[in-house]
């Protein structure tokens, strides 16, 4: 497969040209995406230790790079066949009705590296609710989808009819944990607003919280590597207690902080509240510029009457804010309106910074075609239904 992977590899398909890119291309072009995940940024390939990867582009027709995508590929045992994965990509214009001229090159060139069906996921929203709008239709059974949303996006909307029209199916149809990534997102803006319209924002027990925790003398510190043992054991009790297990080791974590920060320093930090000398919060936070994502928490069992986490997330949006972001997105939630379902607990607790609910247009795979190809996707799809 190295042959492959090496720059300069060119495909064209009734569509722009392609061809390899070193990680200091794909990252000046991601730059330049405000809507750019970190998952498509090169230092992501450097997480994922278990699979292979690639980072290839499309060039217009004055050879300017168009587009970019970090491809990562696992391999089916037994086989010389790959699943291809581009998480929350590719970077490409999503708003150009004329989606072959990049879509069909890509899939030629994911086919001859031995590819049998890959996963992508577009960066358009699809709906949006405010927060007093679900807050006011929560309930037993209730869930996002029930509610009529606040904001259709109608670029969302087209991409999705678009990419059905062209046999790309929507991974778990409409159920919101077929994705390996978020479905439902915590959104809050930033742009053109003031730290004083950021509290403004927040909810009145936010607010109370946040005071208290500064009258208990709760400090906001950043941490380094160091202190990732202390997370991770703090995650380990913050997922015993609310039920849910993201199955990540410390060395994952330690990778990732490695990775990322040798792309660019302080492009993950490890954010702890303090109190008495002890960290009783601790948060990582994601920044690639106009961009900033709070992607894991964890808390202790004890004293959370002094309200680190509230603390330590206003302190991380004011961070953000500094930073120029345009939106603080505090990723992944359930679509469950339902009080007496515990997942519920964390969306009301986002519910209090004063954001939007954002569903997304999920993740989408298509199989590269042939008897073969199509046969070890169905295999591979009723893999991932047992796990």
């Amino acid at each position: 497969m190295s042959a492959l992977l090496a720059t300069g590899d060119r495909s064209r398909d009734q569509g722009t040209p392609m061809r390899g890119l070193t990680a200091a291309e794909h990252l000046a072009h991601v730059a330049t995406h405000a809507d750019a995940s970190f998952l498509q940024y090169p230092s992501w390939a450097g997480v994922k230790d278990q699979w292979s990867s690639e980072m290839i582009g499309w060039h217009g027709e004055g050879g300017e790079l168009a587009g970019s995508a970090l491809v990562l590929y696992r391999q089916l045992p037994g086989t010389r066949k790959y699943f291809a994965y581009l998480p929350e990509g590719p970077v490409a214009d999503w708003a150009d009705p004329g989606i072959d001229r990049w879509l069909r090159p890509l899939l030629t060139h994911l086919r001859r590296a031995g590819a049998f069906a890959v996963r992508i996921g577009p960066s358009p929203a699809y709906r949006r609710w405010d927060t007093a709008r679900l807050k006011a239709a929560t309930g037993p059974g209730r869930t996002v989808g029930d509610v009529l949303a606040s904001e259709v996006d109608p670029l969302g909307a087209a991409v999705a009819d678009r990419l059905r029209a062209r046999g790309w199916r929507r991974c778990g149809g409409d159920g919101d944990d077929a994705d390996a990534q978020p479905r439902y997102v915590f959104r809050v803006p930033l742009s053109g607003r003031t730290p004083d319209d950021l509290w403004a924002g927040l909810s009145q027990e936010w607010r109370r919280n946040v005071r208290r925790a500064g009258k208990a003398g709760v400090r906001i510190v950043t941490g380094g590597a160091a202190e990732l043992p202390d997370f991770h054991r703090l995650l380990r009790i913050t997922e015993e207690r609310d039920g849910f297990r993201l199955g990540r080791s410390l060395g994952y974590y330690q990778r990732q902080y490695a990775a990322l920060n040798a792309e660019q320093p302080g492009r993950m930090r490890l954010c702890l509240a303090v109190h008495q000398g002890e960290i009783l919060a601790a948060h990582t936070m994601i920044s690639t510029g106009r961009r900033v994502w709070y992607q894991t928490g964890a808390s202790a069992d004890h004293r959370r009457e002094v309200r680190p986490s509230n603390a330590l997330q206003w302190q991380m949006m004011l961070d953000a804010h500094a930073l120029g972001a345009e939106v603080y997105d505090m990723r992944g939630i359930s679509s469950t309106l339902d009080p007496d379902d515990r997942p519920y607990g964390l969306l009301r607790w986002k519910f209090g910074t004063g954001g939007q609910v954002v569903e997304t247009l999920g993740e989408w795979e298509t199989s590269m075609g042939g008897p073969a190809n199509n046969a070890l996707h169905r295999a591979f799809q009723a893999y991932l239904a047992r796990r």
